[in-house]
């Protein structure tokens, strides 16, 4: 895998960079003006990041794996030590299925009925591949998302939820919180 030198994230144009930000050379980026990157960021090949006019904000110690993709115009948010699986999509607007109106981006917006809301993933929080999350989400701190599942409703803080749609089914052990400690005594 090959990632954009220092040099070379400067030139995409982010609204800000922290240190050591590897984001690889085969990631599409669009809108970089409205994209924050923390410290420590790791963005992996084939992803799509495509920020609307809400932004994309990374915190700190955030990855995004393989064939990740992050749209939409509102705002996303991953705060510091959260992370995304190989193959997660986050949508910030969805199109109307229902059919009462028109669908895609080709078609005047008098005619559509686009869903839009932010999406903010908590600290700590980790999403299992292959999972959706669509707009007017929050998933809180410490919580954690299993392979597959569609996330279309609010995540309490430290519960592990899956399915379609997904479900809070157990807590999640606040171990990390500790480590977390550690970890910023060393670094």
């Amino acid at each position: 895998m090959g990632f954009y030198s220092k040099n070379e994230l400067v030139e995409i144009g982010f609204k800000s960079i922290g240190d050591n930000v590897l984001i690889s050379n085969r990631c599409s980026i669009y809108n970089p003006k409205n994209i924050e990157l923390g410290n420590n960021v790791r963005i992996d090949d084939f992803c799509v990041i495509s920020a609307g006019n809400g932004g994309i904000k990374l915190g700190n110690n955030v990855h995004i794996a393989i064939f990740c993709s992050l749209m939409g115009n509102e705002e996303i948010v991953m705060k510091d030590f959260s992370g995304l699986s190989s193959r997660v999509s986050i949508y910030t607007s969805t199109d109307d299925y229902s059919g009462e109106f028109m669908t895609n981006p080709t078609v005047n917006k008098e005619f559509t009925n686009v869903i839009s809301g932010k999406v903010i993933l908590g600290k700590h929080v980790i999403i299992g591949a292959g999972t959706i999350i669509l707009p007017n989400v929050e998933i809180e701190d410490y919580s954690a998302i299993g392979s597959l599942s569609l996330v279309n409703k609010n995540i309490s803080e430290s519960k592990i939820a899956v399915g379609i749609p997904a479900k809070e089914i157990k807590d999640r052990k606040k171990n990390i919180i500790n480590l977390e400690c550690e970890y910023l005594k060393k670094f």
